[in-house]
């Protein structure tokens, strides 16, 4: 995979926050990262998750990775 080629992995954050009528500002508290870290996540630009993270944002949605994630096609 060429260096500059995106990462397939769509992360459905807003659809999760829509559908239990919450803002990221009160997400964040919840989790207990900032709001700029969650938004990096929300529009697809991060590289990276912590496992401590992804806990933390499933405990408080109420949801499963998958709910959060999916992987597109080639």
């Amino acid at each position: 995979m060429a260096v500059d080629e995106r990462h397939r992995v769509v992360c459905h954050l807003d659809d999760l926050l829509e559908a239990r009528g919450m803002t990221l500002a009160a997400l964040a508290d919840e989790v207990g990262v900032t709001v700029v870290n969650l938004s990096v996540l929300k529009n697809n630009r991060a590289k990276a998750v912590r496992f401590s993270t992804l806990t933390a944002l499933c405990d408080v949605l109420d949801c499963q990775p998958g709910d959060l994630f999916t992987v597109t096609g080639p």
